[in-house]
């Protein structure tokens, strides 16, 4: 199986390299920025003509968005505008406009509803202090040095690495990798190298193929799977809030930037704001390697594993529990389940988002109409079943996979499931296809709510 895959190491630069690095990045936003006027020009130009009544044929000629018109005109403006370009690699300008004509074609598609999820705003200039410090290279000199510590990448040199970079290089002795592009970034406070890779992965069968497992995230605990296994929630965030309270006040009182006056930065609050961004990112990297272990875990002994399309965006609307949600990273585990399942041989199962599985007993199908936060066990009246409620969720997802196979692909919806949980009673009206869900008094629920289901899953 032939995909695409991310391999990591941490550089140790001296100052002399990273400068270069440094120089590397200012090119590429500086690129940015000027096809970014130069798009902007065109575009006010073109607004102008036409309220001053000039018919179409005859405004400003457009210009082409496109990543080899914006290199084309790059190249035909660079001696002028940037008359230092030999000093660095042609590919730290490349990265500059293959960023900004990204951006163009997400704006472009997300205005004309050809883009899924939020609605995507015009790109802005970058800067040189809020922008992340990086530059992307596909072509020129990329290689692992023999003794796997040192990487070589174009203009930039025989790099040292922090770490051995033996995974990827066996991959690459065996023939079983192809390097297609090397990012230098800079991540609190640290450069990295990111390397992405064809690479033609072995076949692999789960530990247990037949086996299902059901996940029910939450904030009380990270995970509740089917088996009974209970995941603890390690909160690093706010575990660490102390210490990034410290940081921040410190920060606070050095002298920082004023663009207003043009004042500079003292070397204090460089320092500062260095230790704060070094705590932030250690929070990240803790979050991330916990992640990662509980969903390699799971894709490598389960066959088929059934998590739920939570709406995090409108979980995050809860101002009290947005800190919690995002420390949890639900998005994450879905997102590494989805493609770490197929890398194991593994299926991946998704259940509908309105797919009341907290409401519903495990044990006869019942479904309550109402669960208050607070009910952290559930009862069910006609069998008697008291059960966790988490863990009644994650049986009630393993037992979707059954209706999943039935169904076909998609996600699952799951006996009916609809946006609102009725009694057992009411009929259920048939909602249109492409028309948004209406609530219990006949209006249109506002976009971005926090609905019953995600607060349930918050708890």
């Amino acid at each position: 199986m032939r995909t695409i895959q991310a391999y990591r190491f941490a550089l140790d630069l001296t100052s002399v390299q990273e400068r270069a690095v440094l120089a590397h990045v200012g090119a590429a936003r500086f690129a940015h920025n000027w096809a970014l006027a130069k798009v902007r020009a065109v575009l006010n130009q073109r607004a102008a003509e036409r309220s001053y009544g000039v018919p179409d044929g005859q405004l400003t000629e457009s210009m082409s968005w496109s990543l080899p018109a914006l290199r084309k005109a790059w190249n035909a403006a660079k001696a002028e505008v940037a008359p230092w370009w030999p000093e660095v690699s042609k590919e730290a300008f490349n990265t500059g406009l293959d960023a900004l004509a990204r951006g163009l074609t997400n704006w472009v598609d997300s205005h004309n509803e050809r883009r899924a999820g939020r609605p995507i705003g015009f790109p802005r200039f970058k800067s040189r202090r809020r922008s992340s410090a990086s530059v992307r290279f596909t072509t020129g000199a990329i290689r692992i040095e023999p003794d796997r510590m040192h990487v070589v990448l174009p203009r930039l040199g025989r790099l040292k690495l922090h770490e051995s970079a033996r995974k990827l290089a066996r991959r690459l002795d065996n023939g079983t990798g192809r390097i297609m592009s090397a990012t230098v970034r800079r991540d609190g406070g640290r450069w990295h190298v990111s390397y992405t890779v064809e690479v033609d992965r072995a076949d692999r069968v789960p530990a247990l193929p037949g086996s299902t497992v059901g996940v029910d995230v939450g904030l009380t605990h990270l995970a509740v799977l089917s088996t009974g296994e209970v995941v603890p929630n390690p909160r690093h965030l706010g575990q660490a809030q102390r210490r990034l309270r410290r940081l921040g006040r410190a920060l606070s009182r050095k002298t920082g930037p004023d663009r207003h006056t043009g004042r500079g930065p003292s070397r204090r609050w460089q320092r500062a704001r260095a230790r704060l961004g070094r705590a932030h990112a250690r929070v990240a990297s803790l979050r991330r390697d916990g992640l990662h272990k509980l969903t390699t875990r799971l894709a490598r002994e389960h066959g088929t594993i059934v998590v739920e399309a939570l709406n995090v965006t409108g979980m995050m609307a809860n101002r009290r529990l947005a800190r919690h949600i995002a420390d949890a990273g639900f998005a994450e585990i879905r997102r590494q389940l989805a493609y770490k399942t197929t890398w194991n041989g593994g299926r991946l199962r998704v259940a509908d988002r309105w797919y009341p599985s907290s409401k519903t007993c495990s044990g006869c199908g019942t479904v309550k109409t109402k669960l208050a936060l607070a009910e952290r066990e559930y009862h069910c009246q006609p069998c008697g079943l008291v059960l966790d409620r988490d863990l009644n969720a994650a049986r009630n997802l393993a037992a979707l996979a059954a209706e999943y196979n039935t169904a076909g692909s998609g996600p699952v919806a799951g006996r009916g499931a609809d946006q609102k949980t009725r009694n057992p009673g009411q009929a259920a009206t048939k909602r249109q296809p492409g028309t948004a869900p209406a609530d219990q008094t006949g209006t249109v629920p506002p976009q971005g709510r926090t609905t019953d289901r995600a607060l349930n899953k918050t708890r």
